[in-house]
């Protein structure tokens, strides 16, 4: 015999009404439901992003309220059409107006809140970038940083690293080379735009892996490096281990679309017979070299010329 419940369907619903209502009210984001071109429902946040506040509200108006143009609210939902038609969120950054008619850029990141009927209900998060746009666009920074993941470039980290090779100040540096195993499977099977996606992703999630002072870069392709100042070679292996299970755990949630990959890790600790940032560099991608030999996922220490010590992996 099967329990009945105790909850009603009604109850049931009153309280699903009573949770969203709440988490609206205390998320810290901009949160917004749209429907037939209307705000059905949005966060507190969202409504301050726009300028709104106790007496004015966005739910019930249309979206136009927060375009800046009949033109720009056409483009936006061409766009979120054709994204949602072929299985893809929208991620990109627009110009929004708010309520005072100042101007801003947000972040949207749309999804139908059902993938079988794109063109019904969505749901919408928005983020003010404009401050980073603005940083995004001067030229020092252009030069130091890479424009799809927004880590540091090639030439800035090799600048940073230069700092230490042949440094006398004796505190321990340690450098790590990060391989993405297969990816370029990935990106024949989804495509570029998904590989993009999924390479930004992963740049996030090795930051969450390293302190302040570390410096995470992305060299070449599916390459990144990692500065790590004032850290000797067992705790450098302690960080690779980490981001080793940490990208082995990650899954990257593109529309429709869903893929995990691993990523073999070549670690070295800056010695005296690594007299240039070449050799440092030369000697991670060779220690990672070995790991990829021995099967992928794993991990690999540089000790000397010649010589790897195996991690778990």
């Amino acid at each position: 015999m099967q329990a009945k419940s105790d909850v009603s369907p009604s109850a049931a619903s009153d309280s699903g009404a009573a949770r969203m209502r709440a988490l609206m009210v205390r998320a810290p984001m901009a949160v917004g439901f749209v429907k037939d071109g209307h705000f059905e429902l949005v966060s507190e946040h969202f409504n301050h992003l726009f300028g709104h506040g106790d007496d004015t509200d966005l739910v019930g108006q249309s979206t136009r309220a927060v375009y800046v143009s009949d033109a720009a609210q056409l483009s936006v939902h061409e766009r979120m059409s054709a994204a949602f038609i072929s299985g893809k969120p929208l991620d990109d950054e627009f110009e929004f107006v708010r309520r005072d008619g100042s101007r801003f850029w947000g972040r949207l990141q749309a999804t139908p809140v059902q993938w079988d009927s794109p063109a019904g209900e969505s749901l919408w998060l928005l983020e003010d970038v404009t401050v980073a746009r603005q940083q995004r666009m001067l030229p020092t920074w252009t030069a130091k940083h890479d424009a799809l993941t927004e880590l540091a470039n090639r030439r800035e980290f090799e600048r940073r690293l230069g700092e230490h090779v042949g440094s006398r100040r004796h505190e321990p540096v340690s450098v790590l080379w990060v391989d993405v195993d297969k990816f370029t499977e990935v990106v024949a099977a989804m495509g570029s735009e998904v590989g993009d996606h999924f390479l930004y992703g992963l740049g996030q999630l090795l930051i969450t892996k390293v302190r302040a002072s570390d410096l995470v870069a992305r060299l070449e392709h599916d390459h990144f490096a990692v500065l790590l100042p004032n850290c000797d070679q067992h705790y450098a292996e302690i960080v690779a281990e980490k981001m080793r299970s940490g990208i082995a755990a990650y899954r990257l949630r593109w529309g429709l679309h869903r893929t995990r990959v691993k990523a073999c890790i070549g670690v070295v600790q800056i010695q005296s017979t690594l007299e240039t940032v070449d050799a440092v560099i030369g000697a991670a991608v060779l220690a990672c070299t070995e790991a990829k030999a021995a099967g992928g996922d794993s991990v690999r220490v540089f000790i000397s010329a010649g010589g790897y010590e195996e991690l778990a992996g």
